[in-house]
């Protein structure tokens, strides 16, 4: 029997049925209501309609542009121009300031800050954090421990030239040997000692004392004899108890035995002048510049 035959009339409502049954139940065959209908017409008409006025189909290379031609990245772009525009004088300053005397003018540098936090958030949270506070391997910006300097000027030079890239020849370098091939197991395992002992008042006095020794020969030519580091070729401080691998021994010895290498990039290639000064005024007020 077809579908159309299987159609009875049902007896309480009069109506239809469809020929389906679930459980015992006919489904009734009652039409839309109309103002659903026109309502469901009337969003074709209009979807047709957005899709020939703004973009909307893809394509291989872009999609549709409309005829009206509006673009959201269109009207980004003007809103940055409308604002460039409007901070023209103050950019203009910020380029001709000497850095070092930025915060003598209270508007300017609120203004350097300002763009400074949002060149941070959309550049350098990534590896910095959204607080600055870093992670492993990457600085924490909010203490008073800096590889470079922590002046504005010396913090200006390490976001514009970067730290051991290989794309600016003006990039922080320094690179610390890796003991491991040259060194005694013994010899890593008291000079590792050695350097706990700087900060930390539990060590191995006997092992300490020979490690001394080990760190003179080895170590003192960057870290200094009294092991305070040496901002010139980026050697840390090791008796300030902030350590950027970790302080626990076996983080000491991984860093001994086969030093460390992190790069950070030039972003004097990435961003304007203007960003690379805000940007270093808005980390150096954070709490750790000096």
């Amino acid at each position: 029997m077809s579908e159309k035959e299987d159609k009875t009339i049902d007896k309480l409502s009069g109506v239809e049925t469809t020929g389906h049954v679930w459980d015992g139940i006919e489904e009734l065959n009652n039409p839309l209501p109309r103002w659903w209908l026109w309502t469901f017409y009337l969003t074709i008409i209009w979807g047709i309609g957005y899709t020939i006025a703004y973009p909307a189909w893809p394509m291989i290379s872009g999609a549709t542009e409309g005829v009206l031609g509006w673009s959201t990245r269109a009207d980004v772009a003007a809103e940055i121009e409308q604002h460039e525009a409007r901070n023209e004088g103050l950019v203009e300053q910020l380029l001709a300031v000497d850095m070092a005397a930025l915060t003598e003018d209270p508007d300017l540098n609120r203004y350097a800050t300002s763009r400074g936090a949002a060149v941070f958030r959309a550049q350098c949270s990534q590896c910095h954090g959204s607080g600055a506070a870093g992670a492993e391997g990457y600085p924490n910006l909010l203490d008073d421990d800096w590889l470079w300097g922590g002046s504005m000027v010396e913090i200006a030079d390490t976001v514009r030239y970067g730290v051991r890239n290989t794309t600016d020849d003006l990039a922080r370098y320094s690179e610390m040997p890796a003991f491991g091939d040259f060194l005694e197991d013994t010899e890593i395992d008291a000079v590792v000692e050695y350097v706990v002992s700087l900060s930390s008042a539990d060590f191995d006095t006997d092992l300490a004392t020979a490690g001394q020794s080990v760190y003179l020969d080895n170590c003192s030519a960057c870290h200094g004899d009294q092991a305070s580091g040496d901002r010139d070729i980026g050697a840390p401080n090791l008796k300030d108890a902030i350590w950027l691998y970790g302080g626990e021994r076996d983080d000491i010895r991984e860093t001994v035995v086969n030093a460390r290498f992190g790069v950070m990039p030039a972003w004097g290639q990435r961003l304007s002048e203007a960003d690379v000064r805000a940007v270093s005024a808005y980390v150096h007020q954070l709490g750790g510049g000096e």
